[in-house]
């Protein structure tokens, strides 16, 4: 069946949570993406920069990178995306693009140079850096279907119907612990009565030719605000720590519709199922907010004056987060068994309540490894690895006693992650030639495998969400190929970098049910990054 949502009421001046989810593992996966975003340098080397340090990006990857500092720094980096989308299903293909300007990074390095034979410096750092930009349209149109999303809906509804509709001083939304989509399905006749008490059927029957259409429009972004202090053993040894402060703004909409002739639909005149057309338009918007903190620890060692080798371990994000939304339905059914103009077409509009209610979400751990190599002192080459463990996110969710609020395990919740996603690997590889003292050119690679468990992906297969957007996307492995250009002069320096990032990911409605297929559709993104970062070393 699906999650239920977990909905909450004004009372006064404050809200009381009522029953249901508060996040399914879908909300959690697309909170913990992976992109490589930081100063201009960084990007260009495709991220490899675990063992490297040195670079204002540092103080999110691995803090140690700070203690190869031996001036002061400040800068600031601008990046402008050309954000290319397709979508195709079986029989048609759509696409889009869209330009941005982001502002994803601004840091300040100081370095005390301490003169003695251990200990030779001590760094700090604060800095602001973007990392990851939710930012996406695609859209698709399914002919024929094999069925409904009101039969997926008919399929998990098992309330009677009198605990689904509106009575009076009766909202069954507040009143009541019923999922929110059996709801909104009951009330705009999405599914009907059929058989005994809590049965009901879609309208999609063994006759029914129907089609189906949708948008995704998301937005949002994950920023990470850092607190750094590194060390220099020897010039051998470089320790670091860093706190890290996320912020996370992600919204999604989506407009999904069907049209179908020779549906099952409710005939207003005979209060029985007859036969005719049917259409509707479910629009769903949800968003999710919050904040968190991190901890970050990480060595370099330098053996020699040439070769380099890192170790970093980010712990989970502990995530407090906000979601609201809603859902309605404009809904046509014509059955042609009715002469009367006032009861053909059976139509109207029904929508939800407006839902608010927290969670807490503990992020993967990360662990990553580097070795870098420095050849004749004018070329670097440097290659990281780096395992994310996707399968141990964690989620609470609210709920109230006669003590106030608190924050339980979500079982179900968290089973779905260990059953959906697996440990996610990422490969990064970077060189850098130094053409003069003062110009240098630079090239990039990053490599990411999807995380998505085989099981997940197979037909059939059956994915649970939240709320009232029944939909979700699955990712696929990821690609990103950079070049970059620096030059310096005196104290001051500016580099720019070319991204490109190319991902592709399917696209569900609703998940799979009874051995039925929901309207699906692959979806590639390609994007064009042009970054920029200048500042002054002093």
């Amino acid at each position: 069946m699906k999650k239920t949502l977990r909905s909450g009421i004004a009372a006064g001046l404050f809200a009381l949570p009522l029953l249901a989810s508060a996040q399914s593992a879908i909300d959690a996966n697309e909170l913990n993406g992976s992109d490589v975003r930081g100063t201009a340098r960084f990007v260009a080397m495709g991220g490899a920069f675990t063992s490297l340090g040195g670079d204002l990006s540092s103080m999110t990857q691995n803090p140690a990178g700070l203690g190869l500092y031996r001036r002061n720094e400040i800068g600031l980096t601008f990046d402008i995306e050309k954000r290319n989308y397709s979508s195709e299903t079986a029989t048609n293909t759509f696409s889009n693009s869209k330009t941005r300007g982001n502002f994803d990074n601004f840091g300040y390095v100081g370095t005390a140079m301490l003169g003695s034979s251990a200990l030779r410096s001590l760094s700090w750092g604060v800095s602001y850096q973007r990392l990851n930009s939710f930012h996406r349209r695609h859209q698709g149109y399914n002919i024929p279907t094999e069925t409904s999303l009101s039969n997926y809906i008919a399929s998990f509804t098992t309330a009677p119907g009198s605990d689904l509709d509106f009575g009076t001083n009766y909202n069954p939304y507040l009143d009541s612990s019923e999922d929110w989509l059996s709801i909104l399905g009951y009330t705009s006749y999405m599914i009907n009565p059929t058989g005994g008490p809590g049965m009901y059927q879609g309208l999609h029957g063994n006759n029914t030719y129907g089609d189906a259409a949708y948008v995704i429009e998301e937005t949002g972004y994950q920023d990470e605000y850092n607190i750094d202090f590194a060390g220099n053993v020897s010039d051998i040894v470089y320790w670091g720590i860093g706190l890290g402060i996320q912020d996370i703004s992600y919204s999604r909409r989506l407009l999904y519709s069907e049209s179908m002739e020779d549906a099952r639909i409710h005939s207003e005149r005979y209060g029985t199922i007859a036969t005719g057309d049917a259409g509707f338009d479910l629009d769903s918007y949800k968003t999710i907010d919050g904040s968190g903190v991190n901890l970050k620890v990480g060595v370099i060692v330098r053996p020699t004056d040439d070769f380099r080798v890192g170790l970093a371990v980010h712990t989970p994000t502990w995530l407090h987060l906000n979601h609201q939304g809603d859902a309605e339905v404009n809904y046509s059914y014509y059955d042609p068994n009715v002469a009367e103009y006032s009861k053909n077409p059976l139509a109207g509009r029904e929508y939800t309540n407006w839902y608010d209610y927290d969670s807490r979400l503990r992020s993967p751990w990360r662990i990553m490894f580097g070795a870098s190599y420095t050849i004749a002192s004018k070329a670097i080459v440097s290659v990281d690895y780096e395992r994310v463990q996707y399968q141990d996110m964690h989620m609470k969710y609210q709920t109230s006693d006669a003590f106030g609020y608190t924050f339980v395990t979500d079982e179900a919740g968290n089973a779905d992650v260990k059953s959906y996603f697996k440990g996610g690997d990422i490969v990064r590889v970077g060189a850098e030639y130094r053409v003069t003292p003062q110009f240098s050119v630079r090239a990039g690679y990053n490599y990411q495998t999807s995380h998505v468990r085989e099981a997940t992906t197979n037909a059939g297969a059956s994915v649970y969400t939240a709320g009232v957007d029944p939909s979700y996307s699955l990712g696929k492995d990821t690609g990103n190929l950079s070049f970059g250009l620096g030059y310096r002069y005196k104290s001051w320096y500016i580099d720019c970098a070319y991204q490109w990032k190319h991902q592709e990911s399917t696209f569900h409605a609703y998940t799979d049910f009874e051995g039925f297929e929901a309207p699906k559709g692959s979806m590639t993104d390609n994007i064009h990054s042009f970054v920029i970062s200048t500042g002054f070393k002093f």
